[in-house]
């Protein structure tokens, strides 16, 4: 074992502690103090707790036995070693059950007590190694498990986007993803007007009534105009935010622009009441929810224009077909007042007609009806 590691002996015989302290423990490196009483003991376990304990079961007063009960009634995890005389193996036992980890059974050599002291330090040494391990297990743990309900929310989201046809829905969607990745507790959305190029509340999550009732309307709370000045994100907190209108909300705060290329369309603003800086994973994970939002925004972008298209191509096409209608209706009205006076020509009952000119008149009445039938084959089915 590494040299300095301090130890306390409850030792009322001046013999024992002297011959354990300063003979055997000392000159392997180790610190020892000296406590003759158990009431001493506790004190001075109570204000630094040491690295080991050796106690003699036969103190006066309250007995290393009662000195145990009484460590552990007040939380005091030093390991302990008892002394104890032969014949007292009753008692070693009693303390074994009260939480002692060894027993020097006295007299002992120095190499013997140097043993048994390594030997419950290594032991002492290990145990702390191990909840050390097991805390840093389940730390990352812990850990990996808030990755694992991190990119599920992600995916979540991003599947949303693809899925979810109200947008409404779908900025609520992104907004409760977006407070619980960052632990925020309240957060909302604001969209630029084209008109106007004021950023309107679209969406919120948390909003006290007094800034929730400017929904479809401008919200200013500070910080969002530098965002979309600069187009980078900005995560603040403490001292520095107080300055801000967004201060009255809590003490820590994030805007983070929602971008068409370069160009903020809109803003994601996530506020906590506590002041806890917004780690990098959370900046991260926010990036993204903002990514989203502008992604739906542009998928409802390009539906729009795909609507105003299609009902451009039906109106055209209405009115081309009413058009060709017209025309349809003109030429079959102008053929059928061109047939009729030839069909009366036909008939000779104006005067008779010789063969040359019937011939021309059938060619003109054919031609007629064929133009008839050319108009009605380029209608459109229905």
């Amino acid at each position: 074992m590494a040299p300095g590691e301090r130890i306390l002996i409850v030792e009322n015989d001046p013999d024992i502690a002297d011959l354990i302290g300063r003979q055997a423990l000392k000159p392997m490196g180790y610190q020892t103090f000296v406590a003759e009483t158990a009431g001493d003991a506790i004190r001075i376990a109570a204000q630094n707790p040491p690295d080991l304990i050796l106690t003699s079961i036969n103190l006066p007063g309250l007995s290393g036995k009662d000195l145990l009960a009484a460590l552990n009634s007040q939380n005091i995890k030093s390991p302990s070693i008892v002394i104890a005389a032969k014949g007292q193996e009753a008692d070693a036992i009693q303390a074994f059950r009260l939480g002692a980890i060894d027993v020097l059974f006295w007299p002992l050599r120095d190499a013997e007590v140097v043993a048994i002291v390594e030997r419950a330090l290594r032991q002492t040494q290990e145990s702390r190694e191990r909840q050390k391990l097991d805390r840093q297990l389940k730390t990352t743990h812990d850990e990996l498990q808030r990755r694992l309900r991190d990119m599920t929310t992600i995916m979540g989201v991003a599947k949303a986007v693809t899925s979810v046809g109200d947008q409404r829905q779908l900025f609520d969607r992104i907004l409760e993803s977006a407070a619980q990745l960052s632990d925020a507790d309240m957060c909302w959305l604001t969209l630029r007007e084209d008109k106007s190029n004021a950023f309107m509340l679209r969406a919120q999550r948390g909003l006290p009534d007094s800034w929730a009732k400017k929904m479809n309307q401008p919200l200013d709370d500070g910080i969002s105009s530098l965002v979309a000045l600069s187009a980078e994100s900005l995560f603040i907190n403490g001292a520095p935010l107080q300055k801000f209108k967004i201060a009255a909300l809590g003490k820590s705060a994030g805007v983070i622009p929602i971008k068409i290329k370069s160009e903020v369309i809109g803003l994601l603003i996530v506020v906590r009441k506590s002041d806890k800086e917004f780690l990098k994973d959370s900046q991260t994970m926010l990036g993204a929810m903002a990514d989203y939002a502008s992604i739906a925004l542009v998928n409802a972008r390009l539906f729009q224009a795909l609507g105003q298209a299609a009902e451009s191509a039906r109106v055209g096409e209405k009115s081309r077909s009413s058009s060709l209608d017209t025309i349809r209706k003109s030429i079959r009205a102008e053929v059928e007042a061109g047939v009729y006076p030839l069909n009366l020509v036909l008939t000779e009952m104006p005067g008779a007609l010789n063969v040359e000119q019937k011939k021309a008149l059938e060619a003109v009445k054919e031609s007629l009806i064929r133009l008839t039938r050319v108009s009605e084959n380029t209608a459109p089915r229905r």
